[in-house]
């Protein structure tokens, strides 16, 4: 066993353009912002991203970084559509793959078992076979002889997610109502990269929350960051909730200007910038 702790930036070192990403949480909700924010300040680029899409999504398509999305759905939550990605699809900025979120899902759980696809029913019916022409039905080799979706695997190069707590071998807990898929999305992985709001002991793991909270296994992540508020404008329960005022001002800012203002230095300054954003606020 060994420590597995490192920096946002050491984790971007690892990664390369051309990859196949995938970025845990949901909508805007508990993604692993201060790992995005780290990879737009390298020159990575030409990614197919495979998430349950969020204001990461919409970062990266402003910035020109990704090549190909393989989605559900892009969403602020409260607000329903991302505006930046709805502005990239408009523009035909880059090639999409947007399926049901069901079918999302068991694509991650072939890819989690080393499966090369696995069958649903979820697409049966509707567009969903239609706009992804290379989708293929199998027929059930027993008596039912039912038709089925074959959801190809959604494997990845390399998986970031963002949990409440971690140890520094790797093992990952969330303390809010909902796992969002971040272990699937690790076990999907080649590599998988982990964000914790604090750094614990492995004993403190269980002190907090019952065993079942214990969501990423250390087997299935190559690197730790501490990264407090590192959600941060998506929500982190119970740590803290969405930045919806911030949010706001995320989607009504035109792109250039919120990337020169927030984006443009490391993480801390990142925060400070927030500080003096929030001291503007009447």
């Amino acid at each position: 066993m060994s420590d597995k702790t490192m920096t946002a930036d050491e984790v971007v070192s690892r990664l390369r353009s051309g990859m196949t990403l995938g970025i845990g949480g949901w909508g805007s909700r508990r993604k692993p912002m201060a790992l995005v924010r780290a990879l737009l300040r390298s020159g990575i680029g030409d990614l197919t991203v495979v998430s349950y899409g969020g204001p990461e999504v919409g970062m990266l398509a402003a910035a020109g970084r990704i090549r190909k999305l393989v989605t559900a759905f892009v969403t602020l939550d409260s607000v329903p559509l991302e505006p930046h990605y709805r502005a990239a699809r408009e523009s035909g900025d880059f090639e999409l793959a947007e399926v049901d979120e069901g079918m999302f899902l068991w694509g991650l759980r072939a890819a989690a078992n080393r499966l090369p696809f696995l069958p649903v029913r979820a697409g049966l019916g509707s567009d969903v076979m239609r706009v992804n022409p290379g989708l293929r039905t199998v027929t059930s080799p027993y008596e039912d002889g039912e038709t089925f979706v074959a959801v190809p695997a959604l494997r990845t190069d390399a998986a970031l997610v963002h949990v409440n707590r971690a140890d520094r071998l790797g093992n990952g807990q969330y303390l809010g109502p909902d796992p969002y898929f971040d272990d699937l999305f690790c076990e999907a992985a080649e590599e998988a990269y982990v964000s914790c709001e604090r750094l614990v002991d492995t004993a403190e793991l269980t002190k907090e929350a019952a065993p079942q909270s214990l969501l990423l296994k250390r087997l299935s992540v190559s690197g730790v960051v501490e990264a407090p508020n590192g959600a941060h404008f998506t929500s982190c329960a119970p740590d803290y909730g969405r930045d919806e005022e911030f949010q706001r001002e995320y989607v009504s800012t035109p792109w250039p200007e919120f990337a020169e203002r927030f984006l443009s230095g490391d993480e801390e300054a990142y925060r400070s910038s927030v500080r003096a954003w929030r001291k503007e606020r009447p």
